[in-house]
């Protein structure tokens, strides 16, 4: 049953989604359509409800706005209004604004703008803040070899903000400096399973909260003809951070790298694109929270696993995924492309490069089915296999 909580909440995001969604002068258009919102997550349970985009498009045809207002029954947390709000401009960029507020626990608002094209094309501009409260985050210890039996569940309690500047060496390479402030405290979480803190207390970030500061400095080599809905070219981004925990007195400091790359291949027809992603991780340092270090599991790796099934200090990880192309329609008014898409995750995490095995890696296959509005939306639904039963996951991009 909702609860008046509940429904009050629902009400206001209506409310807003309405006024939000009143068309700009100059002979914008609107579109509405009500789709299900039916999913089952690994660890978020199971869904069921309504969202309800509205697509607002300029005299030219070209989306500007989706306001979607959303209400849903989740099976662990009850019932949750949200509100997703994403203004597409010339050039790129991007706006985005997300709230939700759910019976039990979950809270979330997010803000972000990206201009990956400001001042002329110069440099790059990103910046953004959220506030959240995950009630179904999951923990199995640290390393590949944790069993499914070692389940625990927490509450993320976050607060984040970040800002990265970059400048462009040329039409395809920038170099960026940013910096991240994540405040993190685990509370109860909303699952049956025991609590994180009970079973796991002396696993670095458990106990206390944790303040971290990080500066970041970053290459990018990006050929790749669309940042979004890409269909050729190839795209490598390396990192270093520095990282401050400003709760711990005796070792603050710890460091991160990472280097990534994606390369497309499309078909002769370009009705279908080959896409591989490899991924190298390392985080140096003593006491690094579990939240800091490397994962997988969840929508973007090991899609056949719940997010951050397998936590530890390193990663290697490699995804193969083939992008088929099986059907374009008017969608509200907007020409959207449909795509199903098999897929194959791979990797492990480890604490040290000398234990690296082939052995050890875990290899989740899956398909995944897309609808994309070029240039800027993408929606998906991916399946993904494991031993543990399996895991669907739903978003507004592509994994990689």
């Amino acid at each position: 049953m909702i609860s008046l909580r509940g429904l009050i909440a629902v009400a206001l995001v209506l409310l807003a989604a309405t006024v939000i969604s009143l068309p700009e002068p100059g002979g914008a258009a609107v579109e509405y359509f009500p789709v299900p919102a039916v999913g089952s997550s690994k660890n978020d349970g199971n869904d069921a409800g309504l969202i309800v985009p509205i697509l607002i498009t300029d005299p030219d045809g070209e989306l500007r706005y989706i306001v979607a207002p959303m209400i849903v029954h989740n099976s662990i947390v009850g019932t949750r209004g949200a509100l997703n709000v994403f203004r597409y401009e010339p050039g790129g960029r991007e706006m985005r604004f997300i709230g939700s507020f759910t019976e039990q626990i979950e809270r979330k608002l997010l803000f972000s703008y990206a201009d990956p094209a400001f001042n002329q094309g110069r440099y790059s501009l990103n910046f953004g803040a959220s506030f959240f409260k995950n009630a179904t985050s999951r923990f199995f210890d640290l390393g590949q070899a944790t069993q499914e039996t070692k389940e625990t569940n927490y509450t993320a309690r976050e607060s984040r903000l970040n800002w990265r500047f970059g400048v462009y060496a040329n039409e395809v390479t920038q170099i960026s400096i940013g910096q991240r402030f994540r405040d993190v405290h685990l509370q109860k979480g909303a699952t049956d399973l025991p609590f994180t803190v009970d079973r796991f207390p002396t696993v670095d970030g458990v106990q206390g909260e944790s303040i971290i500061l990080g500066h970041r400095a970053t290459f990018y080599y990006d050929t790749r003809n669309n940042l979004v809905t890409p269909t050729d070219g190839m795209a490598v981004t390396a990192y270093a951070e520095m990282n401050q925990n400003l709760r711990n007195g005796d070792h603050p400091l710890y460091s991160r790298y990472e280097i990534e790359v994606k390369k497309l291949f499309p078909s002769e027809s370009k009705r279908a694109v080959l896409v591989v992603r490899a991924d190298l991780q390392a985080t140096i340092g003593s006491q690094v929270p579990f939240f800091e270090q490397s994962s997988l599991g969840g929508q973007n790796s090991l899609r056949g696993y719940g997010v951050d099934r397998f936590i530890d200090k390193h990663l290697l990880s490699l995804s193969v995924e083939e992008r088929i192309h099986i059907a374009r329609a008017k969608v509200a008014g907007v020409s959207a492309d449909f795509e199903i898409a098999p897929f194959l995750d791979t990797g492990q995490v480890f604490n040290d490069y000398k234990k690296v095995s082939f052995n050890d890696y875990r290899i989740t296959p899956g398909v995944g089915f897309r609808g994309i509005v070029r240039p800027n939306v993408v929606g998906r639904v991916d399946y993904g296999f494991s031993p543990e039963g399996g895991a669907v996951f739903a978003g507004l991009d592509f994994p990689y």
